[in-house]
């Protein structure tokens, strides 16, 4: 068993509340979940109006498979309109 892990930090231009905030998230979160199975969960900055960092993580029997889905997931996230992708870390045990 393999357990991939991605920390996700990102900044929400249009967020003018925490309310905007959690919408644009809540959104990201579900179509990560939708589109590639896997955990997404806040993990940081709760209470930042244009801020935001999510957990990711998919258990896989493979590897370079866990990898690739933490990749795309991150690719996702950068093409997104209302979140800009800050930075990001993946690790695979």
């Amino acid at each position: 068993m393999v357990i991939g892990i991605c920390r996700i930090s990102l900044f929400i231009p249009g967020s003018h509340s925490l309310k905007d905030r959690r919408r644009a998230i809540k959104s990201l979160k579900q179509r990560l979940r939708n589109e590639f199975n896997l955990s997404a969960a806040e993990v940081d900055d709760e209470e930042l109006w244009q801020r935001a960092t999510l957990g990711i993580a998919v258990v896989a029997n493979d590897g370079q498979f866990a990898d690739q889905v933490l990749a795309k997931a991150v690719d996702l996230v950068r093409r997104q309109n209302d979140v800009e992708l800050l930075d990001y870390q993946t690790e695979v045990r």
